[in-house]
């Protein structure tokens, strides 16, 4: 798994990209997410749409960062959610506690 970042309109978007499976990976992921978060910075959009593939312990580093983003009073979306992974989402009815967008900008919007 790949991951960048970029900061747009107040907001932080994380980019994933390939297989997310956790491990180092989710552990390199929360650790970016927490420098953000601990700084302030707790509208996050995180970017689905270059992901291949996403396990059981993807979705559940997708879990923990809600609830990381959320104990900090803050926002966290997903944007561009592949067909994959919108059905992984409506299986486990985790599409019920996450907010999708079909863009990153629409998920800023959403911001507003």
């Amino acid at each position: 798994m790949k991951i960048s970042e970029e900061q747009k309109n107040n907001a932080v978007i994380i980019r994933l990209e390939g297989k997310v499976m956790g491990g180092p990976d989710a552990t390199m992921f929360h650790g970016k997410l927490h420098e953000y978060v601990s700084g302030g910075k707790t509208k996050i959009v995180i970017d689905l749409g270059k992901v291949e593939w996403m396990s059981s312990v993807g979705l559940g580093m997708l879990i923990s960062a809600l609830t990381t983003v959320k104990n900090n009073q803050g926002e966290l979306k997903l944007a561009n959610v592949t067909q994959s992974i919108q059905s992984l989402l409506t299986i486990t009815r985790l599409v019920t506690i996450f907010k999708t967008y079909d863009s990153v900008d629409e998920a800023i919007a959403s911001f507003e």
